[in-house]
């Protein structure tokens, strides 16, 4: 820990290279680049990785592109590019047919969720890194969907569940609304319930007296436990 904290996660590799020190995806990675280690490039190199981890802390981090020649760059979650909210939503209906499989999930919930997120969901954010979904893009989308009030909860439920799953591996922002997930040996019913109660959206406006559309009200309440 000493040494990491005393030269700021950047060291010099022999005479003609700078490392960099940290972690990604869960994971440590020493990855370097062909740079003189002289004081100047050190300071630099320090601030290249200060920004590294912001990016890397705003779901926007590019392993392959920021490391290009990293000899063990295929060993890289994802080739080194930021997941996707496509490949969450793959990765949440695989979890999905399991569970299924195992008559722990309905046929008619696991139709649902591939539906709503692959007809709506995944064609609005599919290429967005995950973990850089800004909540007014959510709201503008919801905002401007012509949904009945049925198709809209729906919409707003599924994508709670999905996003949910997705955080599992970023417990340093998880959001609190797992703890209300259902336990393993309840068998999910097909989502024709309400995603958040209308207490969260009246609880929105009384905060906001101006008024907020349905969408800011219900995402608001989603976002704010999501993100504390």
């Amino acid at each position: 820990m000493g040494k990491k904290s005393a030269t700021g996660g950047v060291i010099a590799a022999g005479r003609h290279r700078i490392r960099f020190d940290f972690s990604f995806e869960g994971r440590r990675f020493r990855p370097s680049v062909l740079r003189t280690p002289t004081e100047t490039n050190l300071r630099r190199a320090r601030r290249q990785l200060a920004i590294i981890k912001e990016r890397i802390a705003a779901g926007t981090f590019s392993f392959a592109d920021e490391f290009p020649d990293f000899r063990d760059l295929n060993a890289v979650p994802g080739a080194g590019l930021p997941r996707t909210c496509g490949q969450v939503f793959d990765a949440f209906l695989t979890h999905c047919e399991s569970r299924m499989a195992k008559d722990d999930m309905a046929p008619s919930t696991v139709a649902t969720y591939r539906r709503v997120l692959n007809r709506f969901w995944r064609p609005q954010i599919g290429n967005t890194p995950f973990l850089a979904v800004r909540y007014s893009t959510l709201v503008k989308i919801a905002d401007e969907a012509p949904w009945s009030k049925k198709t809209y909860n729906n919409a707003i439920s599924v994508l709670r569940r999905a996003f949910k799953f997705g955080h599992r591996d970023h417990p340093e922002r998880h959001d609190h609304l797992s703890r209300s997930e259902k336990r393993p040996n309840q068998k999910e019913r097909p989502t024709h319930h309400r995603p958040l109660q209308h207490s969260g959206c009246r609880s929105a406006r009384r905060r906001h007296p101006s008024g907020l559309g349905r969408s800011a009200g219900l995402l608001t309440s989603w976002w704010t436990l999501k993100n504390h």
